[in-house]
């Protein structure tokens, strides 16, 4: 008997960003703004809008090499009042050319990557982290998911999608599980009445298999043209 799986919407769960440009600093710089619409909530690491909630966009932001300011609330707040956004969102932020990111989709799930991995390494290590926001960068993940998950499944979710990150690191020649600042965000529909709402976002759930096919190919195809260092 072949197992029927749900249909999944034609239309993309997360369209394309929008490409904004600016001067900073001296530096041409540029940024991806998502507006998803009403009905949705992530739940993010960014350093703008993290946890779990509504949202009304997602900016990830290029900031300066040498990035030193110590309110990135308030600039990445500031840059998407810029763009013309407002409300709740998510803004991350990367040294890393923005323009460049990785799409990739799987049965109706996005991943959008963006990638910079100079700085790279296991995340368990022996030593003491540092105090404080590292510098900003490197390994951005925004997965949108067209179904509706539980707070449960959206944590599972974050898992999922970094053992794909990392999954795809090794398998492209790089001995880490990342970089000090890599950021995810995951974007899902909202519960409501008399809609099915989905508990798990593991690897081998529905949602979950999907989710991580997507993130790993992105990864992937964001580090391609970097060159891994033997040994690193």
């Amino acid at each position: 008997m072949t197992a029927v799986l749900p249909p999944y919407p034609a239309t993309p769960a997360l369209p394309a960003p929008r490409r904004l440009t600016r001067t900073e600093d001296g530096e041409r710089l540029h940024a991806l703004l998502w507006t998803p619409g009403p009905g949705r909530r992530t739940i993010s690491s960014a350093v703008l809008g993290g946890g779990i909630g509504p949202r009304a966009w997602i900016l990830n932001a290029q900031v300066a090499h040498g990035y030193r300011r110590t309110d990135p609330e308030r600039h990445l707040a500031s840059l998407a009042a810029a763009a013309g956004v407002h409300g709740p969102g998510v803004g991350l932020m990367t040294a890393a050319d923005v323009s460049a990111y990785a799409h990739a989709r799987d049965a109706g799930v996005e991943a959008f990557v963006t990638a910079g991995v100079d700085v790279r390494g296991w995340a368990a290590r022996p030593g003491e982290g540092a105090e404080g926001a590292p510098d900003p960068g490197t390994i951005n993940v925004v997965v949108a998911v067209p179904a509706a998950l539980t707070d449960a499944a959206l944590v599972n979710a974050v898992a999922t999608a970094t053992e794909a990150k990392v999954q795809a690191l090794v398998e492209s020649g790089y001995d880490c599980s990342g970089t000090p600042t890599d950021a995810v965000c995951v974007i899902a529909d909202a519960p409501a009445p008399h809609r099915e709402t989905h508990a798990f976002a593991g690897p081998r759930s529905l949602w979950g298999a999907r989710l991580a096919r997507a993130v790993h190919r992105a990864v992937r195809d964001a580090v391609r043209h970097e060159t891994p260092a033997p040994g690193y």
